[in-house]
């Protein structure tokens, strides 16, 4: 039997009367519903971001010796500080084309870096230059040649992004230094011959033979604007629901 949504119910309340149609009763219970999960979903976002904070600040304060056994997991290493042992790849660089520093255009010099016991690389990002307006020019990249076995330290990230990836962007160019305007790990292991973590390596600002190194951080919303948008969500229930039992009462008053 279908309900009439026309049909009215009277109460009295502290000697104010309240007329309630069955269809503004549905759709203040369906709003008020809605405002309320809003404000509890923003809470729970505010509870997730301060413990990605936690773990975030954990990252980077703790240093992991990171060894060719160590777990390939980007997810759980992240941000983390990290110390390797190993020698450059002098001779077999990439460069990250279309990375925007400062509105200029330039390379990010992508150096693989061969880990003690020669069966695994990283990629180590050794900092961002600029493009010559002739494109054909490439920056001079080159380092000082190192045989022996050295330490390096930095931070593990993803690898650089870009806005609209255009199709063949993670092929590399022919010879080297090799250009490239995605970086997948996969792709770029085949051309250098060795197995590749699937993240690059930042190198610390402090460590020598890098360039502009002006790493960011994860810029996420904070958990105290989380807070404050569940503190707006509860409010425009609280609101919504003043004005329910205003209009209630006064078409109660009307009749």
């Amino acid at each position: 039997m279908p309900i009439d949504k026309h049909k009215t119910m009277q109460f009295k309340f502290f000697h104010n009367d309240f007329n309630f149609s069955v269809f503004s009763i549905t759709a203040y219970l369906l709003g008020l519903v809605l405002l309320v999960s809003l404000g509890f979903w923003q809470l729970e976002r505010a509870t997730e971001k301060r413990l990605f904070l936690q773990q975030q600040q954990k990252q980077l304060t703790s240093v992991l010796k990171l060894t060719s056994t160590t777990d390939d997991n980007l997810a759980l290493l992240r941000y983390r500080q990290v110390v390797v042992e190993g020698v450059y790849l002098i001779n077999k660089q990439f460069l990250i084309d279309n990375q925007i520093v400062n509105a200029k255009a330039g390379y990010f010099v992508m150096t693989p870096f061969i880990l003690k016991g020669g069966t695994k690389a990283i990629l180590v990002n050794r900092g961002w230059l600029p493009a010559n307006p002739d494109r054909s020019i490439l920056p001079d990249i080159s380092l000082i040649k190192n045989q022996n076995q050295t330490q390096i330290r930095g931070r593990i990230n993803n690898f650089p992004s870009v806005g609209l990836k255009l199709k063949g962007a993670e092929i590399p160019s022919e010879g080297w230094p090799s250009m490239v305007q995605v970086a997948e790990s996969k792709i770029l292991a085949e051309k250098l011959n060795y197995d590749l973590f699937s993240f690059q390596i930042q190198l610390d600002p402090k460590q020598p033979q890098g360039y502009d190194r002006h790493w960011l951080t994860n810029t996420i919303m904070p958990p105290e604007k989380h807070i404050g948008y569940a503190v707006q969500w509860f409010g425009l229930a609280i609101t919504l629901t003043l004005l329910f039992f205003w209009h209630s009462r006064k078409e109660a008053v009307n009749d």
